[in-house]
């Protein structure tokens, strides 16, 4: 009779990969889970939806730049690059600190972006911040 061993160690670790893939995203790595929120609001970037962009920014975001001056700077910065023809990440790097910013869980992400109206490739530096509730929204934006 062939031992059970074999099969029972088969099942706990199917069941183990099973439960990792289903965990949750509050779950997920802080730099996972910042760069899926960042992916979204970079899309309302792209897409010159600034209006949109500044609401779904962190509140320390919306505090610190009014809506229309987001707007007007975006409209007047971000426009004249034209359509974002790629983007790769560079890095993500998770803090608790930032020179001039409050207490808090930050990751910062580089991305070389290209631009169909800019000959060289731009580096965007998008910073999340943790918000109390729990979700990752956009706190920085900056394009070299």
């Amino acid at each position: 009779m062939m031992p059970r061993a074999p099969s029972l160690l088969w099942h706990a670790a199917l069941g183990l990969a099973v439960l990792a893939a289903a965990r949750p995203a509050a779950a997920q790595a802080p730099e996972q889970a910042a760069q899926h929120a960042v992916e979204r609001w970079l899309a309302l970037v792209d897409s010159a939806q600034y209006a949109k962009s500044w609401t779904e920014a962190a509140t320390a975001f919306r505090t610190a730049v009014s809506q229309a001056g987001w707007d007007s700077t975006m409209t007047r910065l971000r426009s004249p690059l034209g359509a974002t023809r790629s983007r790769e990440l560079l890095g993500a790097q998770y803090s608790t600190s930032l020179p001039g910013a409050p207490p808090g869980e930050y990751v910062v992400l580089q991305f070389r972006t290209v631009f169909a109206g800019r000959e060289a490739p731009a580096v965007e530096t998008v910073v999340p911040m943790k918000q109390p509730d729990g979700t990752w929204r956009v706190s920085g934006y900056f394009i070299r």
